[in-house]
């Protein structure tokens, strides 16, 4: 599209138009907004999540799920990947999605989003055409929303206006909104799910080591007589504060008491079910994640690993594509072959010890050329031309002017 007539058509979900006068370097009154290293257009998370190891499990899924690269791509005849779309769609996918963030981290954000909020809003904030009033032809610039009210056809959506440097609550119809919806949602998000539990449970327990840590001994004093009328109240009253005096004033906190009194203490470390408890439900919460401690720790095995991946990361990588697909590309994108993709590197997983047997095997069987199997290692491709053709290389290739031609037709009279 010419300059000129993207200028023309352009749009902005946020129609911010300021006078050349209003005009600052964005904060409020021009003096910037002071957010230490973090940018904020980062998710804030919620209150319990941000406090709690949750947020490491969160961090885990998201970072692994982000390692996959999402392209707006055409498919041939056989619904087969056949090239990449040259869109700025496609930029925004894998290049720049917005002045903030490189797409890794945008792919990170959604993830984040998603578990901490239910659900995400990918915005499309500049676009050549109104939404409101046509189709979209192209997107420049995406980020991630939190979804604040569902209306019938709409969705009040905070996203963060890099224009004003803060947050801001738009309504924006739902058939241009991706909206993520978190496929774990049952075990994460509701109000009942083994994650909320683990969380009231770590909460309770955070709450016990507070109490513990506070300084106070929680004693109680039993005194050799009777504390019924006002004057053995002052009396008891008089006794603890001479205790206390003691104690403060004491450099090993020591105090003395009479032979007849006797002190009961209360809050030292009792036992209580709330670290069986927890372990219990991180077990559950992890079996139902499809994760394992070695996953998060970092020493699961191959076919952990791939278990990981099929019933936790592929799910998840399949809900923000389909959202993308519906939003993005719509029907009219579908029906000509486009569609939203992700693609992930095949090797990863695999040891140094088998690789070599897997890359005989897909060049021998014609599967993978040379160059495609050194583009996956990170090698840079060869010249030689017969590195691009599938060939298997253990197979003598004979010019085809050498090649014998065989004559299966049956000799007369047979």
């Amino acid at each position: 599209m010419a300059f000129a007539d993207r200028i023309r058509q352009a749009w902005n979900a946020f129609r911010t138009i300021q006078s050349p006068m209003e005009v600052d370097y964005g904060g409020t009154a021009g003096g910037g907004i002071s957010y230490a290293s973090s940018s904020p257009s980062r998710v804030q998370y919620r209150y319990t999540n941000d406090r709690s190891i949750v947020t490491s499990i969160y961090n885990r899924i998201s970072i692994d799920v982000a390692s996959a690269m999402f392209r707006h791509v055409k498919l041939d005849d056989q619904g087969r990947y056949k090239e990449d779309k040259i869109t700025n769609l496609n930029v925004c996918l894998t290049l720049e999605p917005n002045l903030d963030q490189c797409p890794r981290a945008f792919r990170q954000d959604i993830v984040m989003t998603m578990f901490d909020k239910g659900c995400a809003a990918l915005v499309p904030v500049d676009t050549t055409v109104d939404p409101n009033t046509n189709e979209r032809i192209d997107i420049y610039t995406l980020r991630v929303g939190e979804i604040k009210q569902w209306y019938p056809q709409h969705v009040k959506v905070s996203v963060y206006n890099e224009a004003k440097g803060q947050r801001q609550e738009i309504i924006l119809e739902k058939r241009f909104v991706a909206i993520v919806e978190n496929p774990l949602y049952t075990v994460m998000n509701a109000p009942n799910s083994t994650l909320q539990r683990l969380i009231r449970k770590l909460n309770l327990l955070d709450a016990v080591d507070e109490q513990f840590g506070s300084g106070k001994l929680d004693i109680i004093i039993q005194l050799p007589y009777a504390i019924k009328s006002e004057a053995r109240k002052e009396q008891a009253e008089k006794r603890r504060e001479d205790i206390e005096f003691q104690l403060r004033g004491s450099r090993y906190g020591i105090a003395y008491t009479d032979g007849t009194e006797k002190i009961t203490q209360l809050n030292r470390p009792a036992e209580n079910n709330l670290i069986k408890s927890i372990e219990l439900l991180t077990t559950w919460l992890y079996g139902q994640l499809g994760i394992t401690e070695e996953v998060m720790n970092g020493t699961a095995d191959e076919k952990t690993m791939i278990n990981y991946f099929n019933r936790t990361i592929e799910p998840i990588l399949d809900a923000i594509a389909e959202a993308m697909q519906r939003a993005f590309v719509g029907h009219q994108g579908t029906a000509n072959g486009e569609k939203i993709d992700y693609f992930t590197n095949p090797f990863k997983l695999v040891p140094m010890s088998e690789l070599a047997d897997i890359v005989d095997k897909m060049t021998r069987s014609e599967v993978l050329s040379t160059n495609e199997i050194r583009g996956f290692l990170g090698i840079k491709p060869s010249s030689d031309p017969a590195a691009e053709s599938l060939r298997n290389p253990n197979m003598p290739q004979l010019d085809p002017a050498q090649q014998v031609h065989f004559n299966l037709q049956p000799a007369a009279g047979s």
